[in-house]
């Protein structure tokens, strides 16, 4: 009888994981920073950083370290350990679990019929071309039923609009008719987008288990994805004001994001259980969260821990780009990118031009829907570790995100070089460009200090407010018909909103300068009281 000495084989595998953890996080940072410095998504980074020192690039080389390579490729589905692409998956539910959490129920359950039709036409018109270019050039792919055509289809509805944000901020045209539209439908898109996801899950599964699929039966699957979606929802939208109720009786904002984390974990775990996808429950947790107060203090907590594991994630997802399997589908990967990249143009910008939009308008809003991220990744991760897609075809959902998402900015900046793009009737007056309101003050610090305080005053009006880019301070902030976005940029703190409301938005910034005034005027006299001399240097003075 052979004695495994188990503590030793652990001790190995913990060390080799820590080492990998490493490398990953300080090549994905770097790389991260870098491409963001050249003006392009940080995720692009992270992706590179992946595919560079992942196992089949230099990471499968050895080095002398320990007896093989740093990320060595153990074949099957997934060429990396099982614990590192653990992170992944809490990786995934961070990432699902902060973007229910900036969700705006209210704003959600009363849409304008631009944003509902935009972004059904999105998801609908993207769905159909991926499925379908699928189908025509895939080799195997003989049906639309077929998995790898399923999920080819869902992958072609994903859409990430930080690049977006950030363009339409840079241009001044976040609170434009373009720009609002976007925005709106791209909650809309994400929801279908996830419940599209729990449908082809389930398609799936009863297809690798030898069950035939019926009509009937693909809408019961849609049916529980939806019934899991809605019920859930409305389970967690009713007790979440009396869970956050009792968690504040500890006193303590630490325990209450951290709950709040646990709970998603659990939902998450609930909806793989209910043969969903993880992502699914955890989109709800933070869906149920999003409209208690607290909602802000858990993203404010977790957003540390998402800025640790999210670049994880990106990271090892570029790891499972197998070059030499994209070889052979290369041609097919350019189809496919061409295919969503039409899908979106298609989807979203015809319905645009019956929702008031003229030709420039529907080319703005297709383009801001063209860039892909994190839930494309998601999607095709699910797939390869299920083994319904391989590592070509997870391939291919790498090739389309960075196709996408490096056509879309120079589209979109072009795009809005022209004039108007909304078509309004003629009532005698000239449309007016968006309110721009520019507060400058002498230094980063106390620019960052009056965001926070600026945007927590728009959350005590009643707004709901949105950060629309994470590597970016860019907010959007809703209430009823008035929108108006925030950015900092440097030591500027730049508000936009509709001319027409211009003079209520003014109203809530004067008065929390005031009130900071007031706070420094204190702190100088009780400094001077105490000490003497000039505590803040006149941060207010003209």
């Amino acid at each position: 009888m052979t004695v495994v000495d188990t503590s030793t084989s652990t001790a190995h595998a913990m060390t080799l994981l820590v080492f990998q953890l490493g490398l990953i996080v300080v090549f994905a940072k770097i790389l991260g920073h870098v491409f963001q410095r050249f003006r392009q998504p940080r995720v692009l980074g992270e992706l590179a950083a992946g595919m560079i020192i992942g196992p089949y690039a230099l990471g499968g080389l050895q080095f002398g370290i320990f007896d093989g390579p740093l990320f060595p490729n153990l074949g099957g589905q997934l060429p990396v350990s099982v614990e590192l692409y653990g992170f992944t998956v809490v990786a995934s539910i961070i990432l699902l679990f902060l973007a229910g959490l900036e969700t705006d129920v209210k704003t959600f359950l009363r849409f304008s019929v631009v944003g509902a039709v935009v972004g059904v036409g999105g998801v609908v018109g993207s769905f159909a071309l991926g499925v379908a270019s699928a189908v025509l050039f895939l080799p195997g792919v003989d049906s639309v039923l077929h998995p790898a055509a399923l999920f080819l289809g869902t992958l072609s509805t994903a859409t990430s609009v930080g690049v977006t944000a950030r363009i339409l901020s840079d241009k001044g045209k976040m609170s434009s008719p373009e720009g609002v539209t976007i925005l709106a439908a791209a909650v809309l898109d994400d929801v279908l987008g996830i419940i599209i996801l729990a449908v082809v899950v389930g398609v799936v599964r009863v297809r690798i288990g030898g069950g035939a699929i019926e009509w009937a039966g693909i809408a019961a699957i849609a049916a529980r994805a939806f019934g899991f979606w809605i019920g859930t929802t409305i389970v967690g939208l009713v007790i979440a004001p009396y869970l956050t109720r009792g968690l504040k009786a500890f006193r303590s904002v630490e325990v209450i994001a951290g709950t709040s984390f646990g709970i998603a974990l659990l939902l998450a775990g609930l909806a793989e259980t209910a043969g969903l996808a993880m992502i699914i429950g955890a989109y709800v947790a933070g869906l149920s969260l999003s409209g208690t107060d607290v909602a802000h203090e858990i993203r404010e907590r977790l957003h540390g821990l998402y800025e640790f594991m999210v670049p994880i994630f990106f990271c090892v997802m570029g790891m499972m780009v197998d070059f030499s399997a994209i070889g052979g589908v290369f041609v097919f990967g350019l189809i496919f990118s061409l295919s969503a990249i039409v899908g979106k143009y298609l989807g979203c910008g015809i319905p645009s031009l019956f929702c008031g939009f003229n030709v420039r308008g529907a080319f703005r809003v297709g383009s801001g829907m063209l860039p892909r991220g994190e839930v494309t990744l998601i999607i095709a991760g699910i797939g390869l570790s299920a083994g319904v897609i391989g590592r070509d075809l997870f391939g291919v959902a790498v090739l389309t995100l960075l196709v996408a998402t490096i056509v879309a900015p120079p589209l979109l900046v072009k795009s809005f070089d022209g004039g108007p793009g909304y078509r309004k009737k003629d009532t005698g007056k000239p449309q007016l460009p968006p309110a721009r309101i520019v507060l400058s003050f002498p230094s980063y610090p106390t620019a960052d200090l009056v965001r926070s305080r600026i945007t927590n005053a728009f959350r005590a009006e009643e707004f709901f407010v949105n950060r629309v880019d994470r590597d970016n301070a860019i907010y959007q902030m809703r209430k009823d018909t008035i929108v108006a976005t925030c950015e900092q940029a440097g030591s500027d703190v730049i508000v936009t909103t509709d001319p027409a409301h211009e003079r209520y938005i003014r109203l809530i910034l004067s008065e929390e300068v005031v009130a900071l005034k007031d706070l420094f005027d204190g702190l100088e006299k009780t400094q001077r009281d105490a000490i003497g001399g000039d505590l803040l240097g006149g941060i207010f003075d003209e």
